[in-house]
């Protein structure tokens, strides 16, 4: 199975495009599943799975998962079966008659304005650190993007005088996106007197460094983020992809159209953006229920 797997994962990379921790995360997913089936039914070629065997395993984790954990290992399994058969590795694909379970879609959290504003008056702007950090802030809450993308940012993508950063999103797919004036502050500070005393003697390409002068993680952010927060006194449940709805969300309350907030963002499909109206028209009824004198009276009613 694991020869296989690997003809998979070459298949994600190169044919379908899909990004790393795409391909990480499927690759996870079936290699747990590969293990289910040696163990459980001593299979260890794809030609003996049936149908049977999905159905168990997909139970045996339905008592210690949450309904999105095992729609995303369901995709995983379908899009493996679907290459073994593209492959003719199998004679038919015995997942394609199993539907995901349904997911109850909740909204993302959003910060307020004064909340990230907070958050960044938290950062010690006299060290090289503080200084990454507020570049790293700036831009992701400024730009909208993704943590991936921002973390993968190299010091060739950052175009400070034309105003942009050239960004990878998902599927390997490139795309200009516009930096704030307050970005580029914090930018060129960061990258005038921040970037080089992390780098030391080390050589990266990579803009945000951590203090060994190596890419900086996605768990380093998070701590970082987690403690800002925290020290700002924000309540609110805050991660870098929560940055990423506040932006979204605070650009369509100030006018902006969904094709254009949808450009932005990188989403391929206008319903992925859509969401954010939801959150929108959320935040106005709650703003006019605590500012109207009159309003929680008309809701009682």
């Amino acid at each position: 199975m694991k020869y296989i797997l690997k003809d998979f994962e070459y298949y994600l990379k190169n044919e379908k495009g899909s990004s790393v921790n795409t391909v990480e995360s499927y690759l996870r997913d079936l290699n747990q599943y590969a293990a289910f089936l040696e163990k459980y039914h001593g299979i260890t070629k794809p030609k003996f799975i049936e149908s049977a065997h999905i159905e168990a395993y997909m139970r045996s984790l339905k008592r210690q998962m949450k309904t999105k954990s095992l729609a995303r290992k369901l995709t995983a399994i379908k899009g493996f079966h679907h290459f073994l058969l593209l492959e003719k590795e199998v004679e038919q694909d015995v997942a394609k008659a199993f539907s995901a379970p349904k997911i109850e879609k909740t909204l993302p959290q959003v910060l307020s304005v004064d909340e990230v504003v907070r958050i960044l008056e938290q950062v010690d702007k006299t060290k090289p650190l503080g200084l990454r950090n507020m570049a790293l802030l700036e831009l992701i809450y400024g730009s909208g993007l993704r943590v991936s993308e921002l973390l993968d940012i190299e010091m060739e993508d950052i175009h400070i005088n034309q105003g942009y950063v050239v960004v990878k999103g998902k599927g390997a797919k490139e795309r200009m996106v516009p930096i704030s004036d307050m970005s580029m502050i914090a930018l060129r500070n960061y990258m005038i007197k921040g970037r080089d005393q992390l780098l030391g003697d080390v050589k990266s390409p990579y803009l945000f460094l951590n203090q060994q002068g190596e890419r900086l993680s996605r768990q380093g952010f998070f701590k970082l983020l987690k403690k800002l927060s925290h020290d700002a006194g924000v309540e609110t449940e805050c991660s870098p992809h929560t940055l990423r709805h506040s932006f979204a969300t605070h650009l369509l309350e100030n006018g902006m159209d969904l094709r254009t907030l949808q450009s932005l963002l990188g989403h391929e499909d206008i319903s992925t953006t859509q969401i954010y109206t939801h959150i929108s028209q959320k935040r106005i009824k709650e703003i006019y229920k605590s500012a109207h004198p009159r309003a929680k009276e008309e809701h009682d009613v």
